[in-house]
């Protein structure tokens, strides 16, 4: 059997990680569901579901990845053979796959933006308020009800990902991660020590940080949850198949902590960054709603700053960054399932996943213009997959990670990798075991059924 390919240092492997959690999911959702879910209070219990639930979980799945030196499908053939547990894998590489439909879309929105923002197209005239929004709401509808914008945009995206893809683990997606990241700490760092700078920075740290007990009901405790599973990239096959790149002597524990730590300084700096600028500029009672957000309510906010092409560009680049590596690690899942499953060489497991996106992503993306009239469920195409992808498989696929390793999976499995083969202690093994037997099932069931 051929030598399983591995990062090559120790910081490609953390950033490449690190990378794959943050991504769109603290970037782009975190301020909206703070926002929607009652500000600090939203805060302190997603810090909390992150070390009790999601640290135990993402360590289940780097488990199942190191231990099974495969894809997700092949992890579970190899540990349980001739059982049916692959078919957890399994929706883990289908839900990460209709994710990337989605999120290429979102990455080409993103890219068009950054595009307007450094022509000059975003932001044509000083302009009050009122005009302000009229004008993104145009830039808005044009961008994703027109069909060749959102669809170039889409396209580039894709074959930006393919060219990465294509270079591999170590030459592709390790360097660059090594770029990217640091880049995505030094842009947010900068624009969040401006939005410091601005009048209203006093009340949006408030609502930021002073939490409102009152706020705190069960469906904000799943909301929580649920946002700890996506801005961890839970469930969708990612961790299990970087992990599996990991080189033997990776502490399993310490990765994890140092994932979560960083995936909380992102949310936490994007909190400061956008609370401030919304309350300076009285937007709060706008749309803080994912899209709504992201390409009305701050851009804006950039057109009342000095420069405003300047900031916008700023930030879209750091949403560009975080959509690439968020895209790339989902495609990655379904590449290694192509190759360790199908036996393919990486150039064509990489064409096979990610050229039947050029058809789908545009469709994705047109179905929030000209093919909106087509629906299921009352969903268009691009909010079907999300919900199913993101509030359906993404939990079904967590409970029975939870599961295996907690019950399932080889006696000393959980034991063996987080002490690297008795090379390591590892006293939190005990209650990482409980967690994932006994807690994670539960309350990743509780957000299942609420959704």
């Amino acid at each position: 059997m051929a030598k399983k390919t591995e990062f090559a240092t120790k910081i490609g492997l953390v950033a490449a990680t690190v990378g794959s959690a943050i991504g769109l999911g603290n970037v782009w959702r975190f301020p909206a569901e703070t926002q929607e879910n009652g500000g600090a209070a939203f805060l302190l219990l997603y810090v909390a579901c992150v070390f009790l639930l999601g640290v135990p979980v993402m360590l289940g799945e780097f488990v199942l990845g190191r231990g099974g030196r495969s894809d997700s499908v092949g992890v579970y053939k190899r540990l349980s053979p001739g059982t049916g547990w692959w078919l957890v894998g399994a929706l883990g590489i289908i839900a990460s796959y209709l994710i990337t439909i989605f999120y290429m879309v979102v990455a080409g929105w993103t890219l068009e933006y950054l595009v307007q923002s450094l022509s000059g197209t975003l932001y044509p005239s000083a302009m009050d308020s009122s005009e302000a929004h009229r004008h993104f709401s145009a830039v808005m509808s044009r961008s994703i009800s027109g069909w060749w914008q959102p669809v170039a945009a889409t396209a580039a995206v894709i074959v930006a990902n393919i060219f990465i893809l294509l270079r591999g683990v170590q030459k592709g997606i390790e360097k660059l991660s090594n770029i990217l990241m640091p880049l995505l700490f030094l842009i947010l760092l900068g624009l969040f020590v401006v939005a410091l700078t601005l009048p209203g920075a006093a009340d949006g740290l408030e609502f930021f940080l002073k939490p409102d007990f009152s706020k705190i009901t069960p469906q904000v405790v799943v909301n929580a949850l649920g946002q700890t599973f996506f801005s961890l990239s839970l469930g969708m096959g990612i961790l299990v198949t970087y992990a599996s790149y990991y080189p033997i002597g990776t502490n399993l524990p310490k990765t994890s902590i140092t994932v979560a730590l960083l995936s909380l300084l992102v949310a936490l700096l994007m909190g400061g960054l956008i609370f401030p600028a919304v309350m300076t500029f009285g937007l709060q009672e706008e749309g803080m709603h994912g899209a709504t957000l992201i390409f009305m309510t701050l851009p804006e906010v950039f057109g009342q700053m000095y420069m405003p092409w300047l900031w916008s560009a700023l930030f879209f680049l750091l949403l560009l960054v975080a959509a690439i590596t968020s895209t790339v690690s989902l495609a990655e899942v379904s590449v290694a399932f192509l190759i360790d499953r199908c036996g393919m060489g990486r150039r064509k497991a990489v064409l096979t996943a990610l050229l039947p996106m050029l058809i789908l992503s545009p469709v994705c993306a047109l179905s929030m213009g000209p093919l909106s009239g087509v629906t299921l469920f009352g969903l268009n195409i691009f909010g079907l997959l999300d919900k199913f992808a993101t509030n359906m498989l993404l939990p079904v696929v967590s409970i029975g990670t939870c599961l295996y390793v907690g019950w399932f999976g080889p006696r000393r499995l959980l034991h063996s990798q987080l002490g690297n083969r008795g090379t390591l202690r590892s006293p939190l093994t005990g209650v990482i075991t409980f967690i994932l037997r006994w807690v994670a099932p539960v309350l990743i069931a509780a957000i299942l059924l609420s959704n």
